[in-house]
């Protein structure tokens, strides 16, 4: 969708709301928050997964600006929770009312009510991370409001295109995002102008001090993630099945809700955890792991490759979006390049051979993903910059 096509359409949708917004501002006059906030962030809700924990920690950066956290969509498990849960931080989840496609006029009516809870503070500060209903909100608040959004993936630039006049400063979490968005404002024509709003901030993670354990004789494959189809876990799967075929000393872990999609004959040699939430415990699978293994068909930056970086694992990965500009193939991880899937496959044995018999360089790959992690994932940099796009 062109970027004046997106405009018309949310033009449309604004009058065709309008009354049900408007009710909904005179109701939030009337019922108006008891807590006191200048800034209101907008997320889907606290299910496991990489970009809700960075939205997590962008909340405690900001915890002492006593801000209102808004979740927006039906959680599958919320097993994030406790991690919004911040001293000085009030939570409101809204999903009942607002993520109801039968009853969408009473979203329209939340965009009333929210939107001037918003209009009576003095400069105020709405910040949207991978959230639709940030988008739905921020062309009824007042212009003085400082409007902020974090995306992680593309999947949303097409709907947001229609969007980018009333967001003050649009960040991405991976440089390759940020260059879809710059192709697409090109092939619109946008002034210069809209590109000073786009940012690019790296994620942060913990970076404990480098232990190297010496290689045990077995690699130790770790995959973590979801079951999503993307993720296209069933390679791995493949991958696991070809090495044991061929009786090579490796072990493949997994950690997520990929059972369904592992084989039964493949689940006799691997080891599943299911879903960790203890973080100390999924350190110490992280830990025993030598390599972590990724065959996505897309893919931004996970956290666990920052993670895993940060403790001198090897990361084997297909060469897509994101993942080269943080992976130099055989410099600090490995890149699969080919793209049909049963090549695919091939080369990933292939270079987990590589591993096996040259236990040497998963000492040095690791040892360069480490110093990579600690110039680019550090908690100053990442809290530092949000606090001051945050404020007003």
């Amino acid at each position: 969708m062109s970027y004046r096509k997106a405009l018309l359409k949310k033009r449309c949708e604004l009058i065709g709301m309008f009354p049900f917004v408007l009710l909904g501002k005179l109701c939030g006059i009337i019922f108006r928050l008891r807590t006191k906030h200048r800034h209101f962030l907008f997320f889907s809700n606290a299910d496991i997964g990489g970009s809700i924990k960075v939205n997590a920690e962008i909340t405690e950066c900001i915890a002492n600006e006593k801000p209102l956290v808004i979740f927006c969509k039906k959680p599958k498990n919320n097993k994030f929770l406790s991690l919004f849960e911040q001293h000085g931080v009030r939570i409101m989840d809204l999903h009942k009312y607002i993520d109801n496609k039968l009853f969408h006029f009473v979203n329209f009516f939340f965009r009333g009510v929210i939107s001037s809870w918003i209009n009576e503070v003095k400069m105020p500060v709405v910040f949207g991370g991978e959230c639709i209903y940030f988008y739905k909100i921020i062309p009824h608040v007042k212009k003085e409001t400082k409007t902020v959004e974090l995306c992680h993936l593309n999947t949303w630039l097409a709907f947001s295109l229609g969007f980018i006049d009333d967001i003050d400063f649009r960040i991405f979490s991976t440089p390759k995002i940020k260059r879809d968005v710059e192709r697409q404002y090109f092939a619109n024509n946008l002034p210069k102008s809209y590109y000073d709003k786009l940012m690019f901030i790296d994620n942060k993670i913990d970076i404990p001090p480098l232990e190297i354990k010496p290689y045990s004789g077995t690699l130790r494959i770790l995959y973590v993630g979801r079951g999503a189809p993307q993720k296209r876990v069933y390679l791995i799967a493949a991958i696991a099945k070809q090495m044991h075929e061929e009786n090579l000393p490796v072990l493949f872990e997994f950690v997520g809700d990929v059972e369904q999609i592992i084989p039964e004959d493949v689940k006799r040699y691997c080891s599943l955890y299911g879903q960790i939430t203890d973080v100390n415990e999924l350190h110490k699978v992280y830990s025993n792991a030598n390599v972590l293994i990724l065959t996505s068909a897309y893919e931004g930056l996970p956290l666990v490759v920052m993670d895993m970086m940060a403790r001198g694992k090897v990361i084997l990965s297909t060469d897509v979006d994101g993942i080269p500009d943080y992976i130099t193939n055989n410099v600090n991880g490995l890149l699969i390049t080919e793209k049909e899937e049963d090549k695919i496959v091939a080369q990933g044995v292939e270079l987990l051979k590589m591993l096996i018999n040259h236990p040497n360089k998963i000492d040095e790959l690791g040892m360069n993903a480490y110093s990579f992690a600690q110039n680019h994932f550090s908690k100053e940099v990442f809290d530092n910059a949000y606090k001051k796009l945050l404020s007003h």
